[in-house]
């Protein structure tokens, strides 16, 4: 007579575990901006009414060469300057 080893396979428990490394996977990996030594500058020009291409032009003085298309993508992901510039919506009237 054989002896059948059986175990016990729980579909939820190894649901679960998958997600969890597919989540860990999934995290954004922060790599250091050349911008960051500059942000809290960066952030008062451009409340200050400075143009990408002034804060380009303002970063060149500091040995920084950077197109202003990536410093408009750098500040875009700043929450500092996510809810400031938030345009103002106008109802009709």
């Amino acid at each position: 007579m054989m002896e059948t080893h059986e175990e016990t396979f729980d579909a939820q428990a190894e649901v679960e575990r998958i997600r969890s490394r597919r989540a860990v996977a999934r995290r954004k990996h922060y790599r250091k901006s050349r911008l960051d030594r500059y942000r809290a500058e960066l952030v008062a020009m451009r409340r200050a009414g400075a143009s990408c291409a002034d804060l380009a032009e303002w970063l060149r003085l500091h040995r920084c060469r950077i197109h202003r298309s990536s410093i408009d993508r750098y500040l875009k992901r700043l929450p500092e300057l996510h809810h400031a510039e938030l345009p103002l919506l106008e109802g009709p009237g």
